[in-house]
């Protein structure tokens, strides 16, 4: 159909970095090969934002497509998701059990729906904004889970239909009918999945009711609509009217409404392209030129914040003032999780639920192997603690005891210990249990100076080995653009690039030694960067860990408070370089 239909005007072309890499969608289309791997990624580079659609004059809609390519990749179980861990967890936490509650009162037809954002980044509006709806609305019930869009937008299409499935069917069950939601992401999943359900955004609902009583204020406001209720002008007219009646000014930007742009975060393609991310996120700051932007999705705030004066519309509806000075409280990971915790216990003590639930369904993707990995953990560490016991080895618990037992082999122990995580990072095995075992043996100093050496050792070998006899495999493995973005960080900047990626773990320990071995670093600037910047870390967790087995027998010692306030110290170098970018930014 898009090659059929697509008469190449490049109108689409024209608003879209990712077309203007890849070419038109019909020669997308046409040229396209499922079994290239080059053609496989390039389909999670697209924002999925459907920009391409509200501009096209033949009315197609080159995103579907694209979003049928992912599919495509999933299911034939070729895709990699290593990059998308951070979004992929985010949504594991937001639809399990510890995360998930829904509160349904007696008689409930109508429940809110916050999403997994506002909650974190806003609890207080959402309880402003639950306690508002309940004068309205009063057997309003809560529901606080995820609608799995991440999945969905992936391509998981199977995982994202049993899990939204899971969670339509359960309130169908029990009554419920209507579905306020606070996040567009979760308007448009509702509405496009939610059969059986009547899906209204809050802001909807207010404007046809009553607002919160707090102060209008005059100013100037620019609006930013997420391009998940693109086609939803309803919502746009209603979102202008909130601003309206605080008394504000709106300064529409060139592209809103029906032809609004991504804010960046749109297809998770942040994991894998930040150049394409990060250049929606510039342009929408070119066309706010420094204006409050107004937006009612808290990813979208989130994202633009740190480019532009960002609020969110709930912001302005229950802080009007702090929200125009900028002072509104906002939270951050990981507080945001904290807040998700914290809102769930208010609202189970909140509301005098008949029917109300954790989430316990994860989905058939991962249910059994899930089950029997962690099963085989289980009785591993059972059968461990049962082999120390009947073999008398308790004894050896005893710090100096155990190594007085490592004494009495000689150099043999610290030359087991040495190959033995020299070898890890070739293995792919992770290095903190080791390092940690390190502490515990040979105490801070000698732990320090064993492990520091071998585990440079062991990334030079992995380093070697990509360079000079596994080039082709290597390269096999590292598809990602991100791993292209790490080839032109060491192209700009030398070894100074080793050094960045020690100190800031933005890449897979034991990949990046692999991916290193492609670039053009000179190997001696690779190991001197490697060894001093891995330093750190390093005397944190042996420092931390030479205590350990004190201190689970109730001493705590110096070693160990050090070694807490070390890894602390070292835990928040990518913090503070996020800070230091973000100044950065706004200047």
């Amino acid at each position: 159909m898009q090659s059929e239909k697509c008469i190449e005007c490049k109108l689409c072309r024209k608003e879209c970095h990712f077309l203007q890499k890849y070419g038109s969608p019909k020669h997308i289309a046409d040229t396209y090969d499922p079994a290239s791997p080059k053609d496989r990624m390039m389909p999670f580079e697209c924002s999925l934002c459907q920009l391409c659609a509200a501009v096209c004059p033949v009315k197609i809609n080159p995103a579907a497509m694209f979003l049928e390519m992912r599919r495509e990749a999933v299911s034939r179980g070729v895709q990699d998701f290593s990059d998308y861990g951070v979004i992929m967890n985010y949504e594991k936490r937001g639809a399990s059990r510890r995360y998930s509650y829904y509160g349904l009162p007696e008689n409930c037809e109508t429940v809110l729906f916050p999403g997994c954002t506002l909650p974190g980044t806003r609890p207080d509006k959402v309880k402003a904004l639950f306690d508002h709806l309940e004068q309205t609305i009063p057997s309003l019930g809560i529901v606080l889970d995820c609608c799995t869009k991440p999945s969905h937008d992936l391509g998981r299409e199977k995982h994202f239909q049993d899990m939204f499935s899971e969670m339509k069917d359960y309130l169908l069950q029990h009554g419920v009918k209507n579905v306020l939601v606070a996040c567009p992401n979760c308007y448009r999943v509702f509405k496009q999945y939610g059969e059986g359900l009547q899906v209204k955004t809050v802001y909807e609902h207010l404007v046809a009711t009553s607002l919160p009583q707090t102060a209008n204020i005059a100013g100037m406001v620019t609006v930013h609509d997420p391009c998940g209720t693109r086609n939803e002008e309803q919502i746009h007219a209603v979102i202008r009217r909130l601003a309206t009646e605080k008394s504000l000014t709106i300064e529409e930007m060139k592209h809103h409404g029906v032809k609004t742009i991504c804010c960046g975060e749109g297809g998770s393609v942040g994991c894998v392209n930040a150049d394409f991310s990060k250049g929606w996120g510039v342009r929408r700051k070119g066309e706010a030129g420094g204006v409050r932007i107004l937006t009612y999705c808290a990813g979208c705030a989130n994202f633009l914040g740190g480019l532009n004066p960002t609020s969110h519309i709930l912001d302005l509806l229950f802080e009007p003032e702090a929200t125009l000075a900028g002072t509104v409280k906002i939270s951050k990971a990981p507080w945001t999780y904290l807040n998700r915790l914290r809102l769930k216990s208010y609202f189970k003590k909140h509301i005098n639920a008949a029917v109300s639930r954790e989430r316990t369904f994860t989905g058939e993707e991962q249910s059994r192997g899930a089950i029997l990995k962690r099963l085989a953990i289980l009785l591993a560490l059972v059968a461990v603690i049962v082999a120390v016991r009947m073999s008398g080895a308790t004894q050896y618990l005893e710090q100096e005891k155990l190594r007085a037992l490592i004494a009495g082999y000689g150099v043999l122990a610290p030359v087991i210990y040495m190959l033995s995580y020299a070898v890890a990072p070739a293995l792919f095995l992770p290095g903190l249990p080791l390092t940690i075992v390190g502490g515990i043996l040979f105490g801070p100093f000698w732990g320090v100076v064993y492990t520091i050496i071998s585990a440079t050792v062991g990334a030079s070998v992995a380093f070697l080995v990509s360079r000079y006899i596994g080039r082709d495999w290597i390269e096999s493995k590292l598809r990602s653009p991100r791993w292209k973005k790490l080839d032109e960080m060491v192209e700009n900047h030398g070894w100074k690039a080793v050094a960045f990626t020690r100190l800031i773990p933005l890449f897979p320990f034991n990949l990046l030694n692999y991916a290193f071995g492609l670039t053009r670093v000179k190997f001696l600037h690779y190991v001197l960067a490697t060894f001093f910047c891995m330093l750190p870390a390093c005397i944190a967790y042996i420092v931390f860990s030479s205590s350990l087995l004190n201190v689970l027998r109730g001493q705590i010692t110096l070693e160990f408070l050090i070694g807490i306030a070390l890894i602390i110290g070292v835990s928040l170098i990518p913090a503070a370089y996020k800070k230091i970018k973000a100044r950065r930014a706004e200047k």
